[in-house]
């Protein structure tokens, strides 16, 4: 038998296209990271795929970006973005590529973490 899904409360829809800019931000700093990991494989732009995974995966980058700030602050959103690339990539570099993995550095990422949550709970939406 067929159940249709149940419709959404109108607070549900509103809370979704609420959290819509910040999706598209956590998109678009997911994407720096990719990019910015990306750099290291192009070797100087000298290899085709990973410099056209680069170069696709910036382009997407700043379009979430430039979409998540018709809404948000635009001191708000590139500090967030920037903050999601910093710590993804420097996770990414500790995993992929043997970089230190000190407690002083951890805590400097858990810092960051701590300033992009900050910045989401204060900014009015």
């Amino acid at each position: 038998m067929y159940h249709p899904a149940p419709a959404l409360h109108p607070s549900g829809s509103k809370m979704i296209l609420s959290l819509m800019p910040w999706i598209l931000l956590l998109i678009a700093g997911l994407l720096e990271v990719a990019w910015a990991v990306g750099l290291k494989y192009t070797e100087g732009f000298t290899r085709l795929w990973p410099t056209l995974w680069t170069l696709l995966t910036m382009a997407g980058s700043f379009y979430c970006l430039a979409l998540s700030i018709r809404t948000l602050p635009v001191g708000t959103a590139y500090a967030v973005w920037t903050g999601i690339g910093a710590v993804g990539v420097a996770i990414l570099g500790m995993a992929l590529f043997a970089e230190p993995r000190t407690w002083p550095r951890i805590l400097c990422i858990a810092l960051i973490v701590a300033g992009i949550a900050g910045l989401k709970a204060t900014t009015p939406q």
